[in-house]
Order: structure tokens, then sequence, then C-alpha cells
């Protein structure tokens, strides 16, 4: 049976349940400093350090282990440009499930390679069919597998969620936590997390300004669509809201945050400089966001998200003179 919780019934008792699943089974990530050029101090989850290098992993196998062996006798299959086919694939693999992804058709080579590699069948498509699965949440081609929805799935969003109780745990003093904005499953855990204890702790949706839907439909009022150039960052920036994630959204976060990408690309550069930290660019979202608003925003903590960044991105960011 297909869950039919609708993701605005997110509760911290789920992100509580979720964490006793993955005790014993991820990695409990670090949180570090990083000093700005102001003075002022951000601090850094890193969520890269994962075994698929990406948070995704948390919500995909609590996800999992929510399900049945009944249920899961198909296999299970999701929509992702990356890191939540690695998520799905690792935690699959653990479950001795059959995995497959449908990838958009640029899809970066570093994360295709790392889904490849953890036994996934990848099925490529063009962006806008992808896309539909997300707001269709199915795949005809590979049913009778089940269906595990990337963003709105409360399993997932409970799973990342454990990065907020991970937070209050290792920075009280918080004031505000900014997350990369991809489909809001990962910011709105969080949220629902920080939320029912700390609720005058503000989460920010993060986003670039090449693809900025949330900012968008904060401004609207409502989901709206948005014209996006496809650039390096690819795990975050999609066409639109949606719209069962939109209560949520209104519901938990204090709004969007948008950089430049010319900003994303120096906070890539400053992360590995400072921290020898190689960051994608959703991961780095957070941190060009932090950077930006730097003491108007109390003590910030940056979620970076992931690091799954091709090689050859990275030379020609690292190549790249700051102006």
């Amino acid at each position: 049976m297909v869950n039919t919780r609708l993701p605005d019934s997110i509760a911290v008792a789920d992100v509580e349940a979720a964490r006793g699943r993955l005790a014993g089974v991820l990695t409990r990530t670090p949180m570090i400093r990083l000093e700005t050029d102001s003075g002022a101090e951000l601090l850094l989850k890193l969520e890269l350090l994962q075994p698929v290098r990406s948070f995704k992993v948390r919500g995909a196998y609590n996800a999992l282990s929510m399900l049945s062996d009944a249920e899961l006798a198909h296999g299970v299959y999701t929509a992702s440009a990356g890191n939540m086919a690695q998520g799905l694939a690792w935690s699959a693999r653990r479950r001795g499930v059959r995995c497959s992804v449908v990838v958009p058709d640029n899809a970066p080579a570093t994360k295709l390679d790392g889904i490849r590699r953890l036994g996934a069948e990848i099925v490529k498509v063009p962006y806008d069919d992808w896309w539909a699965v997300f707001t269709t949440h199915r795949f005809g081609g590979l049913e009778p597998a089940r269906f595990v929805h990337p963003v709105s799935d409360v399993g997932m969003m409970a799973g990342n969620g454990t990065i907020g109780l991970e937070i209050l745990e290792d920075a009280p003093d918080v004031s505000a936590v900014l997350v990369p904005f991809g489909g809001g499953g990962l910011s709105c855990g969080i949220a629902a997390a920080i939320r029912a204890s700390r609720p005058e702790v503000q989460v920010f949706g993060c986003e670039v300004d090449t693809a900025a839907p949330l900012a968008a439909s904060i401004a609207a009022g409502r989901p709206v669509e948005v014209d996006r150039t496809p650039t390096f960052v690819d795990g975050i920036g999609g066409k639109a809201v949606l719209e069962e994630m939109w209560p949520p959204v209104k519901r938990l976060l204090a709004g969007s945050l948008v950089s430049p990408l010319s900003e994303v690309e120096a906070a890539i550069r400053l992360l590995v400089a400072r921290c020898a930290v190689v960051a994608e660019g959703a991961g780095a979202a957070s941190v060009a966001a932090g950077l930006r608003h730097a003491g108007s925003l109390g003590r910030i903590v940056c979620v970076v998200s992931g690091g799954n960044l091709d090689p050859s991105v990275l030379a020609r960011i690292l190549s790249t003179q700051q102006t």
C-alpha cells in the first residue's frame, strides 16, 4: 500500500522515530567552524560525509526501514538527479532489494557513476519527463516496484529531520539554520525537528538565482513555475514548488535566501581553501547565503548537504579568479 500521509503531517515524533532506525547505521556528521572575512563565524553541518556523500541516505534508509518485505517484493524506484538515487540504492542494497532510478538526461557523470557502483538500474529521460515523475508519483515502466518520493514522502522527510535534532544538540545557541532548497523535503524535515522545541529558530531555504521557485512562490503566495537556467548546481533549482509541499513550506520555513551563481562558486572555493571541504553546488548554496547574511541572522548553521561534484567542474571553479 502506498503511503498516503500528506507531507504537512510531518511532526517531531516522526523524526525521533527515524533517529532510532538510523542509530548505528549512519554517520552522525560533525559540525565545524568557518570564519568569514568580516570576522563573523558560520557553523557548517557536513552532510557530505555520509556514505554516499549526501544527506539523502538518511531519508532513504528511514523510508525503506518503514516498509515490509512484502511491500518491497518488487523492488523500489525513485526520480533523482543523483543524490537521492545513491541514497536509495545504498539503502536498498542493505535490504537486499532491487533499485531503479529515473534520472534527467543532463545528470552529472559523478553521480551516475555512484549510482552504478551501488548496483541500481538507471533510466535516463528528458528533464520534463523526469520532472513529471515528481508530480505524478509514478513511472509506468518501472512498476510494480514501490515508488519512494525523493521529497514529499514523510519517511524521507523524517529521516532528513534527524539533522535538525543533531544541530540543536551541537549548537544550542543557534538562531538560524540555512538549508539548500530543492523540493523542501530536507528543509521542512529539519524545521519540523527544530521548531517543535525551539520555534524562535528560523529555518531558511537557500536557492541560486538561476532557478529560485521557492522565492517566486513566496512572493506570489502560491506555488508558481519559474524559468530555470541549467547549471552545475543540479541538486536544487527545480521548475516549481510541488503542490503537496506548499503547506509545510508555508508553515515551517522563514523564507528563501537567493544567491548569485558566482557566489555559490566563491563558496566552493572558500570551503576548499579554508576547510579542505569539497561541496557540490547545492551543498554550497547554504554557505553562499550564510556568507551574504553573516552578522544579520545571529548564530548561523549552514547545512552542507552534499559533495558529489564532477572533478572537471571543481577544477574549473578552483581555477577561476575571483573579481
